[in-house]
């Protein structure tokens, strides 16, 4: 009998063991494809997250005012001398509105630090553009108004769009 529970006993503890090794060597190989996955997802995510921070850097380059304002001469050679200053104004925040439209999803390729420092750029450059046509005199000429928006901006210092862009470049390294 006790020969008998001996031998129950060994087997036990052999099947105990061969289950154990069995389940070890399937946690690895888990381990293995989930890292193999995550490796190959990363190689495909990189070059689209690359893309993304490159659009994002082109969104804050062209909603400064001296590209936006270069735009709009390209575009509408006579509004500098035709336009009125609202006009010009009512351009502006139409560009900010839809630079940032046109690259709004790739918010999901970038932290959210840098997101929200997106949308503070973008926000600061709206009120910007309309806090400086509210110090400009009604009969203005657009012209005027472009040189005031210029002046201002370029004295500033370091702007909310130069900060996003900055953090944008930081966390673009870091990919790479």
């Amino acid at each position: 009998m006790q020969t008998a529970l001996l031998v129950i006993l060994v087997v036990v503890v052999l099947i105990f063991g061969f289950w154990l090794i069995q389940y070890s060597q399937f946690r690895n190989e888990e381990k293995k494809r989930q890292f193999e996955l995550r490796r190959e997802s990363q190689k495909a995510i990189s070059p689209i997250r690359l893309r993304a921070y490159e659009r994002l850097a082109l969104l804050l380059e062209r909603t400064k005012p001296e590209h936006m304002l270069l735009e709009l001469q390209k575009s509408v050679p006579e509004a500098m001398t035709t336009w009125t200053v609202g006009q010009v104004q009512q351009y502006l925040l139409q560009t900010i509105r839809a630079e940032f439209d046109h690259n709004q999803s790739q918010q999901v390729y970038v932290s959210d630090e840098v997101w929200d420092m997106i949308i503070n750029a973008r926000d600061q450059m709206g009120a910007f553009v309309i806090s400086i046509a509210a110090q400009i005199p009604a009969d203005a000429t657009a012209q005027t108004y472009a040189a005031a928006l210029l002046t201002a901006y370029s004295s500033n210092g370091t702007t909310p769009t130069d900060k996003a862009l900055e953090e944008l470049k930081n966390e673009a390294k870091e990919l790479m």
